[in-house]
């Protein structure tokens, strides 16, 4: 079991989407879970959740580091064909 990072509540590993922040210092999505990085957040597969985690600064949290603007916009475009 995996928590979510944006609704706070906890899903099987499967069930989610894994963000992963490069030496680059770039975050983005691994929707494999197999991608090097220093370390791995977890968020639900629904639009609500990756929006609570972008304004609440959860991802920013997570991996003490600003999120990107051209980061930002390539996770909500992944996120875009999930439900809400």
């Amino acid at each position: 079991m995996r928590t979510c990072i944006g609704t706070q509540t906890q899903h099987p590993k499967r069930e989610m989407i894994r963000l992963v922040c490069l030496p680059t210092g770039h975050i983005v999505v691994d929707p494999t879970g197999k991608l090097n990085g220093s370390r791995g957040a977890y968020i639900s597969k629904s639009k609500t959740a990756i929006f609570n985690a972008i304004k609440h600064k959860r991802i920013e949290s997570q991996f003490e580091q600003a999120l990107k603007p051209e980061d930002a916009e390539a996770i909500l475009a992944f996120f875009n064909e999930f439900p809400d």
